[in-house]
């Protein structure tokens, strides 16, 4: 495991297809990603493997560099909302692991 954080964001849907919802995590939060993990560029467009916890719901996902916001995307699926609660224009706060584990 590379780094722990802990931050507040707001849930928003993706106008694209499927219907993501997401949370954009603080460009800080951002920048201490890019200096923990070098910069890397991965085979799978810059996904970073993170452990994050929301409420009493913990699971493992990939963070998704985002060049509007200059930061990374956190998925936040649907079990995990229903589970806790929440929808999109909520603020949810967010603990959140950085892996040190590859992304295939």
């Amino acid at each position: 495991m590379l780094d722990q954080m802990t931050f507040s964001g707001e849930l928003w849907l993706s106008p694209g297809p499927g219907g993501w919802t997401f949370v954009t995590l603080p460009l800080e939060c951002a920048d201490r990603i890019r200096f923990m993990t070098g910069g890397q560029k991965t085979k799978s467009w810059g996904m970073i493997k993170v452990q994050v916890t929301i409420g009493s719901s913990t699971w493992r996902t990939t963070i998704w560099p985002d060049k509007a916001s200059g930061s990374f995307l956190l998925p936040v699926k649907a079990a995990v909302r229903k589970a806790e609660k929440v929808a999109v224009g909520d603020r949810v706060e967010v603990n959140m692991t950085v892996l040190d584990e590859p992304v295939a």
